[in-house]
């Protein structure tokens, strides 16, 4: 990553400004410069701007620090997976979801990921390092300008990392993607996905931004969970319930908890009941997902009617669940897996999307 040059996707327009001045230009141009970012342009694409500030802005800063390496579009159902090459040839993912009610756009938060659930592509690597604020920006604004004439109009940062884990630069993202100056997506169209880290769940509590909280919990007690997520092993399922419950309090926000059924291990009746035991007279709801299988963790996808079963289940206790619809399955729609797939591991071609 060039630490030399600016990331001015990650500038608010007050901090843009005060750049902007020290570069001897005047405070207006400052405006002119974000509005052409927020496009997802580069310098050379920034018509209004005379020749001089160009060229400062060239050597001093980057526009854009993510370029889209690879798309493809799902002939099933619309949806596009992105590739982003970063300044330092790492490589992220993103997908377009399209729905009834707008387009999606999945964030990944890191470059690989340290959390190592074992049904996920993104963990291989291991984290190799946080994303910043202005290459997750900056990534958007590129999405953004490639479904025109339609928007983005809702974020889910459920990519490859653990958001918490880089909790101050997806904070600072957050506040930058929802600003009037930027795309303005309100908070409460912006869904967080977590593993379960108790301490930082309440630290973004308690900045009440009214995101929505989704938990990967994927399993109804902590022996069962610690067999699928190490993170299980620091952090009970009763302490990442009880942070939750804390977000609920802070914020107002249903928690959305996400369970990737697997054959065998999770996904049991007796599951659904333990399940629904927990959640019981918490505002919430259960988001179910059809794994895709994983030979070499010898995890296998729950069947239809296991899932069917295990969602009639809860539905019959009074808990508010239903099964994801899958998206881009022919496009390596999973996040992890065109990654994966680039960097040549076996594992792309049956990771599941777990988030």
């Amino acid at each position: 990553m060039n630490t030399d040059k600016k990331q001015l996707t990650g500038f608010d327009l007050k901090q843009l400004t005060q750049w902007i001045k020290e570069l001897g230009e005047p405070a207006f141009r400052a405006k002119q410069v974000m509005e052409w970012l927020v496009k997802g342009y580069d310098f050379n694409e920034m018509r209004n701007l005379p020749a001089d500030l160009i060229v400062k802005l060239q050597n001093n800063a980057v526009a854009q620090p993510a370029t889209v390496l690879e798309r493809h579009v799902s002939k099933n159902d619309g949806t596009e997976k992105l590739l982003f090459n970063l300044d330092d040839s790492h490589t992220v993912e993103g997908v377009v979801m399209r729905y009834k009610h707008g387009i999606t756009f999945c964030l990944s938060t890191q470059v690989g990921c340290a959390m190592g659930c074992a049904f996920c592509a993104s963990t291989l690597q291991g984290r190799l390092r946080n994303l910043t604020a202005g290459e997750m920006t900056g990534m958007v604004y590129l999405a953004n300008r490639m479904v025109k004439p339609d928007s983005i109009s809702n974020i889910v940062l459920m990519g490859s990392g653990e958001p918490l884990d880089n909790y101050d630069e997806v904070l600072a993202f957050l506040r930058l993607i929802s600003s009037k100056e930027s795309l303005n997506i309100g908070a409460r169209h912006i869904s967080l996905s977590t593993c379960g880290l108790p301490d930082k769940i309440r630290a973004l509590a308690d900045e009440k931004m009214q995101v929505t909280l989704s938990v990967s919990l994927h399993a109804s007690n902590d022996e069962v969970r610690k067999q699928i997520m190490p993170i299980a092993k620091t952090h009970s399922i009763k302490s990442v319930l009880d942070a939750a419950k804390y977000y609920l309090e802070q914020t107002g926000r249903r928690v959305v908890f996400e369970y990737a059924l697997i054959q065998g291990i999770n996904d049991h009746i007796d599951h659904a009941r333990e399940l629904a035991s927990l959640l019981r007279g918490m505002q919430s709801h259960v988001n179910l997902i059809p794994l895709n299988d994983v030979k070499e963790r010898n995890l296998r996808a729950s069947t239809k009617a296991q899932v069917e079963a295990f969602l009639s289940e809860l539905t019959r206790l009074k808990i508010s669940a239903t099964v994801r619809r899958q998206l881009g399955d022919d496009i390596f729609g999973a996040c992890g897996q065109l990654r994966a797939k680039r960097l040549g591991t076996s594992f792309a071609d049956s990771a599941g999307d777990e988030r």
